[in-house]
């Protein structure tokens, strides 16, 4: 009983769909013919206006040439409506406009002879200026050249003069000959790479001048002219003057008592003289007394003895 009643459902079922779907099969060729009639209806719309266009078109056309003839028959029904007065009227006005015609072309025959005149007469004026100019042109030209030449002449002279004053400058340069600012032994030498032992610091140092062995207020002199650069009081060298030399070099004189013969900018000669010997030099005060002498080579100390004449 079970199976039949299942059976049963399941046709009940498969009827419905069946139903279900002729129905949407309907439903759509429904559609699908009212679509292609509402298209054919449009289509036959447009043929219609189409033809109304061109009926439109056809109609004017016919107007517009009916008024065409419409106004030649009119202008020809007028001139055969005209009085013999009228055409007599019309052949003196004609006449009238061919005289006023002739005497403005004879004016105009006039002002253009006229014209031409006037053209010819500007042309040949014109032509004279030209040559007038060209003849004006020719002459800057040769201006133009002689003052190129004259400023060419003139820069060679500069360029001779600034190059006269460079070989001045090179026959002014002169060798300093550097003497001996006091006259004494040597008692220390330079030593800047080799190492010499001082008494007073008891261990073994750098030299980077001469000492010169001399009797307390020997005077010092200048070992070449100068400028005085400076005195100062150094804390290892005391009391020092330092001298100013041409092409670079410098000359120090320390250990001194006093510096009392020059002052800082004042410039010396060579053997001039710029003070005493002493013993202030902290760095050599168990020394006997001596002038502690460098010279400077743009700024580097270097051996006096090499210059030393």
């Amino acid at each position: 009983m079970r199976r039949n009643a299942r059976n049963s459902q399941n046709d009940d079922m498969g009827n419905q769909i069946i139903k279900y779907a002729s129905i949407g099969v309907v439903i759509l060729t429904v559609i699908v013919i009212g679509l292609l009639i509402y298209s054919q209806s449009l289509t036959d719309d447009v043929r219609e206006s189409t033809l109304n266009r061109e009926q439109l078109a056809n109609l004017m056309n016919r107007s517009n040439e009916n008024e065409v003839q419409e106004e030649g028959t009119e202008a020809t029904s007028t001139e055969m409506g005209k009085t013999v007065e009228e055409a007599k009227n019309e052949l003196e006005n004609s006449n009238t406009t061919n005289q006023t015609s002739d005497r403005t072309s004879q004016s105009n025959t006039t002002n253009t002879t006229n014209s031409t005149s006037t053209t010819n007469t500007s042309k040949s004026s014109n032509t004279t200026k030209t040559t007038t100019n060209s003849s004006n042109t020719n002459k800057p030209v040769t201006t133009n050249t002689n003052q190129t030449n004259a400023t060419k002449t003139e820069n060679a002279v500069t360029t001779n003069q600034t190059t006269e004053p460079k070989t001045e400058k090179k026959e002014t340069t002169q060798e300093l000959a550097f003497v001996k600012p006091v006259e004494g032994e040597i008692v220390k030498e330079y030593a800047k790479e080799n190492l010499l032992f001082s008494e007073t610091l008891q261990e073994w140092t750098v030299h980077t001048g001469i000492d010169i062995q001399a009797d307390k207020t020997t005077v010092v002199k200048a070992a070449e002219a100068g400028t005085i650069k400076s005195i100062k009081n150094d804390p290892r060298y005391g009391l020092t003057i330092v001298v100013e030399h041409a092409n670079g070099f410098q000359t120090v004189y320390s250990n001194l008592l006093t510096s009392e013969f020059v002052v800082e900018g004042e410039k010396v000669e060579k053997e001039q003289s710029l003070g005493t010997v002493g013993n202030t030099a902290a760095f050599e005060s168990a020394d006997e007394p001596h002038l502690h002498f460098e010279v400077l080579k743009d700024n580097a100390q270097v051996d006096p003895t090499i210059y030393l004449k």
